[in-house]
């Protein structure tokens, strides 16, 4: 095999080594460069003694496959858009990381375009943020802000999103992936009236849409189920900051002895605000929360928390838009793990009321 040598050029002074293209691989290893293409991108369909020659080359001519080499060459830019509102909250953050970890994979770039969480989000806004026309885009839907940008979405674009739970658990006409909130949020609440809690107050964080949100059912769907006494939400934001303000005048009641908070960061505002209330975790108030952040486990006492598999939920939707786009190469749909509630420290028995007589 002839080793590669820099084009030659006219004039004095040093020669810059030329780029090796993906035609130049494909005719030193005698395919096409649609093969070399799909040797590169890890497609299936190719013979194995093929996709060994072609490598080998690509090794020896040092071939660098990049965005524009593949636009140079004919083929496709393969690239995905993300639109989200907010890379600082737990839930987009590591949706987006499992979103980056897929099409890296795939062979496709990344790009993130944030929201405006007050635009009101037009087809033309949103069709601006979008690098290429019909270029394909990820959203992730966990507030009001995506969901705008999700129902605005042109239908010339391949899309895909991460939402929150379908009111009615189907999953309608566009291709979304979502984590099943509701039945995790009845689970946590059964977790807590199963420790002998009259019943469970709660901190919500604000719905993708202006129904109430998923979380919020689930924890009603359990109290009802189980008789207990029903009482309003607590809307709260997303920060911890957030949290503590809206603890501090719940936990002025004594009678209020377990709290589900809509994420984690809530829940380390209402440890704050137990503290200063005097009231001791979990001996008398028990605090459940959503997320499995990695500082869940580190927070003082460790948060009970239900675990959600957001970078398994990007890794599904990327999958999803992939085999919208390539339903021939494009494989599986990944699996991600369902909401397990993980038992720490911060939850406990309910504390014995002084109304009630002691057994002997």
């Amino acid at each position: 095999m002839q080793e590669a040598t820099p084009a030659p050029r006219s004039g004095g002074g040093p020669q810059a080594p030329r780029t090796v293209s993906i035609r130049d691989v494909a005719k030193e290893a005698g395919v096409s460069h649609q093969t070399v293409s799909r040797v590169v991108n890890g497609h299936p369909k190719v013979k194995e003694s093929t996709r060994a020659r072609v490598l080998d080359v690509i090794a020896e001519m040092g071939y660098t496959p990049n965005r524009m080499a593949r636009a140079l060459a004919g083929g496709a830019v393969r690239s995905v858009t993300v639109l989200t509102s907010d890379t600082s909250l737990y839930g987009a953050s590591a949706t987006l990381k499992g979103i980056e970890e897929a099409a890296r994979a795939a062979g496709f770039a990344v790009g993130i375009s944030v929201l405006d969480a007050g635009s009101a989000q037009q087809p033309a806004d949103v069709a601006a943020r979008v690098s290429r026309p019909g270029e394909a885009v990820l959203v992730i839907a966990f507030d009001a802000a995506g969901v705008r940008a999700w129902q605005a979405l042109p239908t010339g674009f391949p899309a895909a999103a991460a939402v929150e739970r379908p009111e009615d658990g189907r999953p309608g006409d566009r291709p979304q992936l979502w984590l099943d909130d509701r039945a995790a949020a009845a689970q946590a609440t059964r977790y807590l009236l199963g420790l002998g809690h009259e019943t469970v107050h709660y901190l919500a964080i604000p719905s993708s849409t202006t129904r109430i949100g998923q979380r919020t059912e689930g924890w009603r769907d359990a109290l009802r189920a189980a008789g207990k006494p029903l009482t309003e939400p607590l809307d709260a934001g997303w920060s911890p900051r957030s949290g503590y303000l809206a603890a501090r005048s719940l936990l002025v009641d004594p009678s209020v002895t377990a709290v589900l908070c809509g994420n984690d960061d809530l829940a380390l505002g209402v440890l704050r605000a137990a503290r200063e209330a005097g009231r001791d975790v979990p001996g008398d108030l028990s605090v459940v929360s959503f997320d499995d952040a990695p500082h869940s486990a580190y927070a003082h006492p460790a948060l009970t928390t239900v675990r959600l598999d957001f970078e398994g939920l990007g890794r599904g939707c990327f999958g999803l838009l992939h085999r919208l786009l390539e339903p021939d190469t494009a494989p599986a749909l990944p699996l991600w793990a369902e909401p397990e509630l993980i038992v720490r420290e911060s939850s406990g028995p309910a504390p014995l009321r002084r109304d009630r007589p002691l057994d002997h």
